[in-house]
């Protein structure tokens, strides 16, 4: 920031006192290039000021956004920023990625395939939840780390893992039976490989997470990815092997992430069974292993049903709609969740900074991700025609409705480090106890109806865990039931355009009968809509949303700032 010979010299401070800079900002305590400067302080983790007037360019709204800037000086370093961003671009690029080679197998290997992988899968991720018992994750909220911990941790992933690979090769005949679907016994035993794997590759994963080295994490899981998916997978499914493919891509996925993770983050793997802190390891373990058991129950009952009671077409139909619906959603919670508890545990002993930093992720959620997906559910039916041909054509139904669910998913998945860093980690699977035994009613009674139901009903599973979550994350922070209104409200509102502006677009090319052509024009019409609002009424989208986007992306905000004055 330049001064000039009538301005007094420039201040500098290494931190300052929210309420301190709020007064100083709204006495008009800043100069000229007020974003740029503030942006650059963040950069150099310094807080600069300087008497003199705003610029006349910035209006009200650049005076307070730079309010948010300060406050963002003060809860995230450069490092969580550098870390979230090589989080995101390795998010889009798995993303990219696996949409791609989902809809290629798909197509080859049919609703039958996937289905028998699917009963698979709803196996493994139940074993899944025992063999990661939680003692790698312990080491992600831990404020030290030991050698001891390591140790202890990666001990007793590999007795665990181990236990339950082997328990669950065992079970494979027995399951099978259980399914009705003889098939699926070899993919079990296969599948039960990955246990002992994944669980081995925990604590490195975990360690890697908390330093905040989500560059050397995502590049891991872009090459699981393709060595997985594209090396292995799609050539396996072009040669005839069926649902094998689709298991040899998950083995070699996992095999090669947790190589990777112990490259990236090397530790000890003496056996420690013991030590001063197996306890503390313990209870964070436990506490970890009953909420997974309730997010399996709530996440995986809607496909565990229709494996027992349905056949392999319809379990698969719905498991690439559900997957194709959540892939987002994981991709994001995947990259974001880490990042956002390592984070979070660095100032859960301050409750101002981490409410404004919630309450940033909380407002983008609402206001950004909200329209996206329903621009999504709009148009699910034509993108399962364009993607996935006639085959799939019950999957829109799926899509239409898990699409409205994400953003409540998301949400949910970034408020319970919350409660878990401010010592309630009992609360998120206690909470979620009533929506577990409305869930088991709901698909019960729903199972006559088909997917269509089970899809509804999952959706509403989503919204009532996040309702019941952020609720205490809210009273956790001191928040009011206001603070939630309005961001969902300015998200409703572009929610209304986007999904008038997906619709004129169908409306338009109906009778051409063209999925692709459909989606093009619909794409357009929205993203020129929702541009024209927020290039010339930036406010729209709220001060919480705007700080957050400030975080990576400050020219656009210095953009927004000026058209909003």
């Amino acid at each position: 920031m330049a001064t000039t010979s009538s301005q007094p010299p420039i201040r500098r401070r290494k931190s300052a006192e929210p309420d301190e800079v709020m007064r100083m900002m709204w006495n008009g305590a800043w100069t000229g290039a007020v974003v740029s400067s503030v942006y650059a302080a963040v950069q150099r983790k310094t807080i600069i000021f300087a008497n003199g007037g705003f610029c006349d360019g910035l209006g009200a709204l650049g005076q307070r956004l730079a309010c948010l800037f300060v406050l963002h000086a003060m809860t995230l370093a450069k490092q969580g920023v550098k870390a979230v961003k090589w989080s995101a671009i390795a998010t889009v690029a798995r993303f990219a990625m696996q949409f791609a080679a989902q809809v290629l197998l798909a197509r080859l290997l049919g609703p039958e395939n996937y289905g028998v992988f699917g009963i698979g899968m709803v196996v493994l991720t139940l074993t899944n939840v025992f063999s990661n018992f939680g003692f790698g994750w312990s080491l992600l909220h831990r404020k030290t780390v030991s050698e001891e911990d390591i140790r202890f941790a990666f001990t007793w992933q590999l007795v665990v893992g181990g236990a339950a690979t082997l328990g669950l090769f065992l079970l494979a005949p027995t399951l099978s039976v259980f399914f009705h679907e003889p098939r699926v016994e070899s993919v079990i035993r296969w599948l039960a490989l990955t246990c002992v794997i994944s669980a081995m590759s925990s604590p490195a994963g975990n360690l890697m997470h908390r330093d905040l080295n989500f560059k050397a994490a995502g590049l891991i899981q872009i090459g699981g990815y393709v060595a997985g998916y594209l090396l292995v997978g799609i050539p396996l499914a072009l040669l005839g092997y069926g649902v094998h493919a689709l298991v040899a891509a998950w083995l070699v996925q996992v095999t090669f992430i947790a190589l990777g993770s112990f490259w990236a983050h090397p530790h000890s793997v003496k056996p420690l069974f013991h030590y001063a802190g197996a306890a503390d390891a313990l209870q964070t373990g436990g506490t970890v292993f009953v909420t997974n058991i309730i997010n399996w129950c709530l996440n995986s009952m809607d496909r565990f049903l229709l494996s027992k009671f349905a056949n392999a077409h319809s379990v698969g139909v719905y498991s690439v709609g559900y997957n194709l619906a959540t892939m987002p959603s994981t991709l994001l919670m995947g990259s974001l969740q880490p990042a956002f508890t390592a984070a979070s545990s660095k100032i859960q002993d301050d409750p101002n900074r981490m409410r404004t930093v919630y309450m940033q992720i909380f407002a983008t959620v609402w206001v950004l991700v909200l329209p996206m997906f329903v621009f999504l559910s709009v148009i699910s039916f034509d993108l399962v025609k364009f993607l996935y041909g006639p085959k799939w054509l019950d999957t829109g139904w799926v899509l239409c409705l898990l699409f409205l669910s994400v953003p409540a998913f998301v949400c949910l998945g970034l408020s319970t480090p919350v409660l878990w860093n401010a010592g309630r980690k009992h609360h998120e699977s206690l909470l979620q106890l009533p929506v577990l035994f409305l869930g088991v009613i709901g698909f019960y009674y729903s199972l006559p109806y088909g997917i269509q139901a089970f899809a509804l009903v999952a959706a509403l599973l989503v919204v009532g865990r996040m309702s019941l979550v952020c609720w205490s994350v809210f009273q956790l922070l001191g928040l009011s039931l206001s603070d939630a209104i309005t961001p969902i409200v300015r998200g409703g509102g572009f929610s209304v355009l986007v999904a008038g502006s997906a619709y004129l677009g169908m409306f338009l090319v109906f009778k051409e009968n063209s999925p692709f052509l459909s989606l093009m024009v619909s794409g357009i019409l929205t993203i020129l809509t929702l541009g024209f609002v927020v290039f010339y009424w930036p406010q729209t989208i709220g001060l919480e949303t705007v700080a957050m986007i400030a975080r990576f992306f400050p020219k656009i905000t210095v953009m927004l700032t000026r058209n909003g004055k």
